[in-house]
C-alpha cells in the first residue's frame, strides 16, 4: 500500500525525502553568487585580496569584500595579518573550509564533464 498522499505527523507528505535544512544552508551558502569560484582559488593556498579579484576578474572589488567578511563570519575563511613593512593580509581556507576540498572538487569534475559548450554537450 502506497504511503503517498498521506501527511506525516510534521506537515510533509508521508513518503517524501524532504530538504534537510542544514543541506539547504550550506547550498545557499556554497551557492551564493561568486562564492564558489572564491573558494576555489583559495583551494590552491592562500591569496592576497588583490590575488583573489585577479584570479576572479569579473568579480567587483565591492562584492569580493563582502563574500570573503561573510566567509570569515562563517569560519569558512580565515584572515591572517602578516606584519610588515609592509602589512599583508591574506585569506587562505580554514579547517572549516579545506572540508569542503572534496565536495567543491567533485562539483568541478562534474562540471567540466556535462556543462560543455553546447556543441560538446553529451546527450
Amino acid at each position: 500500500m502506497s504511503t503517498r498522499g498521506h501527511t506525516a505527523h510534521d506537515g510533509r507528505e508521508a513518503g517524501a525525502a524532504g530538504c534537510c535544512p542544514l543541506y539547504h544552508e550550506a547550498v545557499e551558502l556554497v551557492g551564493r553568487r561568486w562564492t564558489g569560484a572564491i573558494l576555489r582559488v583559495l583551494m590552491d593556498g592562500p591569496l592576497r585580496f588583490s590575488e583573489v579579484a585577479q584570479a576572479v576578474p569579473e568579480l567587483s572589488d565591492r562584492l569580493l569584500s563582502e563574500r570573503m567578511k561573510e566567509l570569515e563570519s562563517r569560519g569558512i575563511v580565515a584572515r591572517t595579518v602578516r606584519p610588515g613593512p609592509p602589512l599583508r593580509v591574506e585569506y587562505e581556507l580554514s579547517v572549516m573550509g579545506r572540508e569542503l576540498e572534496p565536495a567543491l572538487s567533485e562539483l568541478e569534475r562534474w562540471a567540466r564533464r556535462w556543462l560543455r559548450p553546447r556543441r560538446h554537450a553529451r546527450v
